[in-house]
């Protein structure tokens, strides 16, 4: 998945399978991550969907501590 698919979805709302695969994380990770508060979710019903504006700030969020990490 390229940063410009993650810029401009497709689709605004990602079941958790989805957001597995775009980020290349895990089940447990994911639902680490959305604990943590550092991967927003929305729910309708009893499902649990991933915005893709989430998905975007997720990874920079990852890039941001990248960048920090490497000032030392």
């Amino acid at each position: 998945m390229t940063t410009a698919t993650l810029n401009s979805p497709i689709k605004a709302l990602y079941r958790i399978p989805e957001a597995m695969s775009l980020l290349s994380l895990s089940r447990s990770v994911i639902y680490e991550q959305i604990r943590a508060g550092r991967l927003r979710t929305v729910q309708q019903g009893r499902t649990r969907l991933v915005p893709a504006a989430a998905i975007t700030a997720y990874v920079d969020l990852l890039e941001q501590e990248a960048t920090e990490g490497d000032t030392r």
